[in-house]
């Protein structure tokens, strides 16, 4: 019992650092944030659907989905130029993540994680190059809401 105690102890207080890492995060550092559980979830759907544990899978997935919806709906398409074509991107990657979820397709999950670990690295390496004090502020230049 103490051990399963200790357990939910460091589970809820990791809960509260995640919480407290978003909440104090620049729009910068959530987006790369964001990406980077995209990527996370991808990766174990992925692993899931390789041996089979649909219901893993579909999790990790709908997880994904949610995010990809999240960034979705965050962006300001009439900030930059490529914000339409940011957002059909999006559009595509939310649909393929459907359709590997729905009719099991590994093939479909690994075109999602194709199309945005190239984004996810772009948008790690455009965040290191914001000085600290000018993140803050360039959540609103990169389209962010």
């Amino acid at each position: 019992m103490a051990v399963m105690s200790m357990m939910g102890g460091a589970q809820a207080r990791r809960a509260q650092l995640n919480r407290e890492a978003v909440l104090s995060a620049t729009p910068v550092r959530l987006l790369t944030m964001l990406y980077d559980r995209l990527l996370l979830d991808l990766g174990r759907a992925e692993i899931a659907q390789n041996i089979e544990d649909w219901a893993v899978a579909s999790e990790n997935l709908l997880h994904a989905q949610a995010i990809v919806s999240e960034l979705s709906t965050s962006l300001n398409v009439e900030a930059w130029e490529g914000g339409e074509g940011l957002f059909a991107l999006y559009t595509y990657v939310s649909n393929a993540l459907m359709s590997a979820n729905i009719h099991r397709d590994v093939a479909r999950t690994r075109e999602a994680i194709a199309l945005l670990e190239p984004l996810r690295q772009t948008w790690h390496e455009a965040a290191a190059l914001l000085p600290a004090q000018s993140a803050a502020r360039a959540g609103g230049e990169y389209g962010l809401a």
